[in-house]
């Protein structure tokens, strides 16, 4: 039977799904599935996405392309770099090759916990948990913005072993956090309690490339109540990367990462998203 690991009922509430999950409001997670053509999401996520898209038409395809350079990444950590632990956070809702799946389907013994603040991605919890026999795979829900909490939970703890290399995914995530909530000493913080040897995974949204679309997104994510900051590449790179060593072929347009085909790839204005892999010395 496939291993999944919920989290236990003696944790902290804070963990424990809502009662009921609101609605009413748009939620990244959500509006990234909807995006990803997936099915759940709510009107407020759906209005917010529709009105994204009217400044930037191009946003599926930045989505899509950030979806496949989280798998490619995944693979390479794990069939070049040896890595079997994971530790991703901004998980967002069940599609298609999550995580374990892509790492689990090279090294069977690969453990995954995986991090969402929206009550309905743990709802959907056992959908993403299910993995193979060999493997670990968990769910806490807990906020980037916390990143204590994360790295203390007995989920995590159980799960993952500090003491060996770990991969720790940000993969579009922390353009929603803004400088106001000091996304440096975040990054810092999780970084910090990686052992040697391990790698950050992260993509970024970028205005360089279609500057009015991605502040029309921007705008229409903010004026909805969900924070946006897009940044430019140096900003992104001193932000993760700094103090690592930088995997080739360095930090790209996602679509230009390790590509699997030499054939088209969009361009840089459609995809605007940078992305790149670290190792911590």
């Amino acid at each position: 039977m496939p291993r999944y690991e919920p989290v236990p009922d003696d944790t902290d509430p804070w963990d424990r799904p809502p009662s009921e999950i609101d609605v009413s409001r748009p939620h990244a997670a959500r509006m990234y599935d909807y995006y990803l053509g997936g099915k759940d999401h709510f009107e407020a996520d759906r209005v917010t996405a529709e009105k994204a898209l009217e400044s930037w038409n191009a946003v599926r395809t930045g989505v899509r392309e950030n979806r496949s350079f989280l798998g490619r990444a995944v693979r390479y950590l794990v069939e070049e770099a040896g890595i079997r632990q994971f530790l991703d956070i901004g998980t967002g809702l069940p599609s298609a090759n999550n995580v374990h799946e892509v790492a689990q389907s090279v090294a069977p013994e690969s453990r995954v916990v995986y991090v969402d603040n929206d009550p309905i991605v743990l709802a959907h919890a056992k959908a993403l948990l299910t993995g193979t026999p060999e493997g670990r795979t968990a769910f806490i829900q807990a906020d980037l913005r916390d990143p204590e909490k994360i790295l203390s939970h007995p989920t995590t703890r159980e799960v993952l072993d500090f003491d060996q290399p770990m991969a720790l995914l940000l993969v579009a995530v922390l353009h929603f956090i803004p400088d106001a909530d000091d996304p440096a000493t975040v990054v810092r913080t999780l970084v910090d309690a990686l052992p040697s040897g391990s790698y950050v995974v992260s993509s970024h949204v970028t205005p360089e490339h279609d500057p009015e679309s991605v502040h029309g997104l921007e705008e229409s994510y903010c004026t909805a109540g969900v924070p946006a900051q897009a940044r430019p590449m140096e900003d992104f790179v001193q932000l993760v990367f700094e103090g690592l060593e930088i995997v080739d072929p360095g930090v790209e347009i996602v679509s230009d990462w390790r590509p699997d085909s030499t054939g088209p790839r969009p361009t840089a204005i459609e995809v605007s998203n940078y992305g790149g892999v670290a190792r911590k010395p």
